[in-house]
């Protein structure tokens, strides 16, 4: 699974914010890989720079230099919704008669098809097939008959679906978070400035302090002088929707995602997978890397009930092995585990082993994996998950299989444990994921592993009650 994207906004006093957008990017490369952008405002014309590539080889010192203007924002993606090309990559920029309009989206709309032909009918020309596009020209729309505050809520109330939003409009830089908080967001504090951004660990690289979280349907607007901020809360819901794979997965563990370190949280669904279904065995070992702060935490509540479990790392990632390594046979990729994961044989061999990991989507791996252990002379090979079964497809923005590739979509538990030749296996409950999050379930998104979502999704079972816009009525609010 990959995350979509990362997104960071910067207003700075009095000196240029690219190479800071820069550094925030690099922070947030792990939320995407294929594509990175920046555009910045220098007061009288926007500057842009935007390819397809990782961080480090989009951006060299003479294109920092050329995105003049102490305001911008920034995104890295990896595609969910949209092709795999320039058309998509981010942050979307335009202009129209109100000014120059920036977008960087995190998240994916469940409704942006209604809202693309309304719109063509209108005389609205796309580039691309993204949803991103479909929010741009929905905003310039209404900047055209509105100030920047009704503008925005005017365009919230069309679009459906998840997102956390940074825009620029001319030398203003702005961060939005959907009604149910399902994708993160958050302001942080510099120096001489502010910044908005997908993840706290990208304030920390900026050596500034993390404020607070952007509330869900809240609106950040940065001072255009970098000296403070405001606040709209534009819309509010019953209960929020906020996505718990972020933690499980996708967050780096040193950041902070509504009020809650990563890592922590990682390290106490461990513990509660040791309490929901621990297993004795000789040695406790991590898949790297989002497995390691689970096993941890399962470790260290195995021993403080009395049963006397390593924790070690008997599994050694080669990072320099992506996931476009070319394997032209369907045996070279049904053995690509080992170029991945090396195992330290002494740890193993001859001993029973619990390995822990965030998830199985497919399975293929975790066959794989059990077989490379047991190579290495495992005795036995016990999976623990510290997240619940994936059953069904993330529509929020998340790359995930299908349901006809989701192994958990029509097998039993014992089932997957016969499929991946596992002597045990087990999940962590639902109700973990709740009480270690500190929310109720209804304030979480359990689509990926309950089949019900928090959005009006065609063909698929809500949790809750949703209100879906009607696209097509003209009549539209402008409260404050």
């Amino acid at each position: 699974m990959h995350e979509k994207c990362g997104v960071v906004g910067i207003a700075l006093q009095d000196r240029d914010a690219a190479r800071p957008l820069y550094y925030s990017l690099y922070a947030l490369q792990h939320r995407g890989q294929e594509s990175a952008g920046i555009v910045t405002h220098d007061g009288f014309q926007q500057h842009s720079h935007v390819e397809m590539g990782l961080v480090g080889d989009v951006f060299d010192p003479d294109d920092l230099a050329s995105l003049n203007g102490s305001n911008g924002i920034g995104h890295v993606r990896y595609p969910t919704a949209g092709s795999v090309d320039s058309c998509c990559a981010q942050p979307f920029s335009v202009s129209f008669k109100s000014g120059s309009l920036g977008l960087s989206h995190n998240g994916n709309l469940v409704n942006a098809d209604e809202i693309r032909d309304e719109l063509a009918n209108l005389g609205h020309a796309f580039t691309s097939d993204g949803d991103t596009e479909v929010i741009a020209h929905d905003l310039a729309r209404n900047l055209l008959e509105a100030d920047l505050v009704r503008a925005v809520k005017r365009t919230m109330s069309r679009i459906h679906g998840s997102y956390a939003l940074t825009i620029s409009h001319d030398d203003t830089v702005m961060g939005v978070r959907d009604p149910e908080g399902n994708r993160p967001l958050c302001i942080g504090k510099l120096d001489d400035g502010y910044v908005l951004t997908s993840e706290s660990a990208a304030i920390d690289t900026l050596d500034g302090e993390l404020i607070r979280d952007v509330r869900p349907g809240e609106l950040v607007v940065l001072h255009d002088d970098g000296t403070g901020f405001d606040s709209y809360q534009l819309v509010e819901q019953e209960n929020t929707a906020h996505c718990f794979f972020e933690h499980v997965y996708f967050a780096r563990p040193d950041s902070t995602i509504d009020d809650n370190l990563v890592y922590e949280v990682r390290r106490e669904l461990g513990r509660k997978l040791w309490d929901e279904s621990g297993v004795d065995s000789d040695v406790v070992l991590p898949v790297p890397d989002s497995g390691r702060a689970f096993a941890s935490g399962y470790a260290e509540a195995a021993q403080e009930s009395g049963v006397d479990i390593e924790f070690a790392e008997g599994l050694m990632k080669n990072r320099y092995v992506g996931r476009t390594f070319i394997m032209p046979t369907q045996d070279e990729r049904e053995r690509a585990v080992r170029l991945k994961l090396n195992p330290i044989k002494s740890t193993i061999k001859g001993k029973t082993v619990t390995i822990i990991d965030d998830s199985i989507v497919r399975g293929t791996t975790s066959t794989q994996l059990i077989e490379l252990l047991k190579d290495a002379g495992a005795e036995e090979v016990h999976v623990r998950i510290g997240a619940p079964a994936i059953i069904s497809p993330c529509y929020m923005g998340i790359d995930m299989a299908t349901r006809d590739e989701l192994i958990a979509a029509d097998r039993s538990i014992e089932e997957i444990r016969d499929e991946i030749q596992a002597d045990s296996l087990s999940y962590l409950s639902v109700e973990a994921i709740a009480q270690s999050l500190d929310k109720g379930q209804d304030e979480l998104c359990l689509g990926c592993v309950t089949g019900e979502y928090p959005y009006d999704i065609e063909g698929e079972e809500t949790d809750r009650e949703v209100d879906r816009p009607v696209i097509g009525d003209q009549t539209m609010e402008a409260d404050d």
